[in-house]
């Protein structure tokens, strides 16, 4: 089998850094890079760490090269400050380096978007998702898969009050998420970042989209 290279953006979130942590512990990835704005603490024969600046990625193209490419990017509107910042974050950067990733041989983009997503959704959130989805699937990969995750679950470095606290509601009421509710269940982190390593050595074609459900399912046959 021949030498493969990940390439990781947002390993320091959540799912990123469970991504992380699986891409490093199996053996399918010979290196795997991650770009970042500050050096994690991580550290393993196989990991490389690029420090960039995400508002000058042209100007780094040649970090960015890899087989597959796992994007993890996303923030909040609270976080970010504003709409305008948010969609540099969950739209400007993922479809910059999917352009700048592909004219460097990628062969597959794994992206987390979310539940809801649709370029015409009424709600902001749900649109920029779907949109930098319709962006990427535009940029002629081998393989584009698309995760829609439900409501995460697991620890964060930074904390989210109201995710928090959405987290415990449903998780008190899980029992009820059976039928056509049950792509709603909250989701683990690790199941998400399991199922895009799984389907990344599945190496299927063109896109591809998987909801909640089928993502837990995934993680469940492990």
């Amino acid at each position: 089998m021949r030498k493969k290279t990940a390439l990781l953006l947002g390993g320091s979130g959540l799912v990123g850094g469970l991504c992380l942590d699986y891409l490093l512990n199996d053996s399918y990835y010979t290196q795997v890079k991650v770009l970042v704005r500050r050096p994690l603490s991580v550290e393993h024969p196989k990991l490389i760490q690029h420090q960039v600046d995400f508002d000058k990625l042209k100007d780094q193209h040649s970090k960015i090269k890899a087989n597959d490419v796992y994007c993890c990017l996303g923030t909040t509107i609270k976080k970010a400050g504003s709409q305008k910042a948010f969609r540099k974050v969950d739209f400007g950067y993922p479809k910059e380096i999917a352009v700048l990733s592909h004219a460097n041989g990628a062969e597959q983009f794994m992206l987390i978007s979310a539940l809801g997503a649709n370029p015409n959704s009424s709600i902001f959130y749900n649109r920029i998702k779907g949109e930098v989805e319709q962006a990427i699937a535009q940029c002629g990969f081998q393989g584009f898969y698309i995760f829609r995750p439900s409501l995460l679950l697991g620890e964060r470095q930074e904390r989210r009050l109201s995710e928090e606290f959405g987290q415990k509601i449903f998780q008190w009421f899980s029992f009820g998420f059976m039928g056509w509710l049950k792509k709603y269940k909250p989701i683990e982190g690790k199941a998400v970042a399991f199922a895009m390593l799984q389907m990344a050595k599945e190496k299927r074609r063109g896109k591809q989209i998987f909801e909640s459900s089928h993502i837990q399912s995934i993680y469940d046959q492990r």
